[in-house]
């Protein structure tokens, strides 16, 4: 579970959380995978009563339980700022502003959403600094 912790957003950080959202999400599904895998690995018979090696960094499964260890961190980083942009989505109002923040959080492009919508891709940056601006409100 999540600690609650209050994070100051700023409009910058904002704009960066939207348009990192596809692919915090994508990274998140990988990361939790890897570690499902890697949760299933045990050791049997005389070699799991052996004493261990302390923080020995020649220990190739102890530093991968330390990178594991840190995309946990990672992971959870990654969830606090989704739940961040999550909590704001109901902010933004107009049509044009909700379509083009549902295609960003979908990982399209702003050309994309522009040759979509009919508009240019520099249009769709000022929408979405109208929908950063809404949801900083």
């Amino acid at each position: 579970m999540l600690k609650e912790r209050t994070l100051v957003i700023t409009p910058d950080a904002l704009d960066s959380m939207i348009t990192d959202y596809h692919w915090m999400v994508n990274a998140i599904k990988e990361m939790r995978e890897e570690m499902v895998i890697g949760a299933k690995t045990a050791q049997y018979g005389i070699e799991a009563t052996l004493p261990k090696a302390v923080g020995s960094v020649g220990d190739p499964i102890m530093q991968e339980a330390i990178r594991r260890s840190k995309n946990i961190k990672r992971v959870e980083e990654y969830e606090r700022k989704l739940l961040e942009v999550q909590k704001l989505i109901d902010k933004v109002s107009g049509e044009r502003e909700i379509q083009v923040l549902n295609w960003m959080l979908d990982g399209r492009s702003k050309r994309w959403i522009g040759q979509n919508m009919g508009l240019s891709h520099t249009h769709i940056k000022n929408i979405k600094d109208q929908i950063v601006e809404q949801m900083s409100q």
